[in-house]
């Protein structure tokens, strides 16, 4: 979010009216008071409102909830209305590409994000990709942006960046950015921010090991038979007494509970069924995500096929045993 501020004030063509903001509905990108101002759910931030700004929001593309004949236009319409009206205010609009994890896994409809690309280039504002979940392999490609062809102003890793062993983040940035941070000390330019720890070596000594491994044939020639393995997981999980419903994108996956066979009904939230399926799960050896009444399933792309399997008998088993016995 700085360097998007910063960027406007010092690029080629000046422009220090962009100071706004645009992002989603439910979003998440994080507990600093700028990453939350742009998040969008009351639980993690409503104590904080007084200490963040105000953001323009549009509503959150869900591919599930759609209406019936709705595709990603239904949801582009709006956003360029916003865009058209305010883009000499917008410096970005940042996104977490293809899916909204803590919202409760959340998946985009296809052609969002191009539209989205498409738009905000239209109206000269920068898109910041969020890809801490998404990035590093998990939804197939390395970057979920390549799935649509997309490539962002901004895009931020960090979590899979290192394979979980030392805490590291990044923001990548194209080249046209990168140069307006660019200049002699007389011109006073640079990018004015900074942390003690910026930069380790050990942490990114880590994350270039992880990205050979991540990039390496081995790895690519076996995700797609994992992803086609998570998907026959889910498969055979969907018609269970008490599964609404499931969503994959490549690794990453969701499954939804429910109390009957209506597939709106939902448990009381002080029951809090997801955890309970959680702690199960633990007490068999698979440790999973609880959101609401959703199971987050993304494993690590090291996983083997027989471990996959393991953990499709260990999500039924825990999944009927506490739903049987509410």
């Amino acid at each position: 979010l700085k360097i998007a501020f910063q960027y406007w004030r010092q690029c080629e063509n000046p422009q220090p009216n962009k100071s706004r903001f645009v992002a989603l509905g439910e979003a998440y990108h994080g507990d600093t008071l700028g990453s939350a101002s742009v998040g969008g759910i009351d639980r993690f931030n409503a104590i904080f409102q007084p200490l963040l700004f105000d953001v323009i929001r549009v509503r959150t593309p869900d591919r599930q909830t759609m209406p019936p004949d709705v595709g990603a236009e239904y949801y582009l319409a709006e956003l360029e209305g916003v865009l058209a009206a305010r883009h000499e205010e917008i410096a970005a609009m940042v996104i977490e590409p293809c899916l909204q994890a803590a919202a409760g896994m959340v998946f985009h409809p296809a052609g969002y994000l191009r539209g989205v690309r498409e738009l905000t280039r239209k109206y000269n504002v920068l898109l910041i990709a969020d890809e801490i979940v998404t990035g590093c392999g998990r939804t197939g490609p390395i970057f979920a942006c390549q799935s649509e062809e997309v490539v962002p102003d901004l895009l931020c890793l960090g979590k899979s960046l290192t394979g979980g062993y030392l805490p590291l983040s990044a923001t990548l940035a194209t080249p046209g950015i990168y140069e307006a941070f660019l200049g002699t000390s007389a011109s006073g330019r640079s990018f004015r921010h900074g942390h003690t720890y910026a930069g380790n070596p050990l942490g990114a000594a880590a994350a270039l090991a992880t990205l050979e491994i991540l990039t390496s044939a081995a790895v690519q020639q076996r995700l797609p038979q994992q992803i086609d393995q998570v998907e026959q997981l889910l498969a055979s999980i969907r018609t269970r007494p008490h599964v609404a419903t499931t969503r994959q994108l490549g690794m990453i996956a969701a499954v939804e509970v429910t109390p009957s066979a209506d597939l709106n009904e939902r448990f009381a939230p002080e029951m809090r069924i997801a955890s309970q399926i959680c702690r199960e799960a633990l007490k068999r050896g698979v440790w999973l995500r609880p959101l609401g009444d959703t199971l987050v399933i993304m494993p690590p792309l090291s996983i083997t096929a027989d471990e996959l399997a393991f953990l499709g008998q260990v999500l039924v088993e825990s999944i009927e045993t506490v739903t049987l016995n509410p």
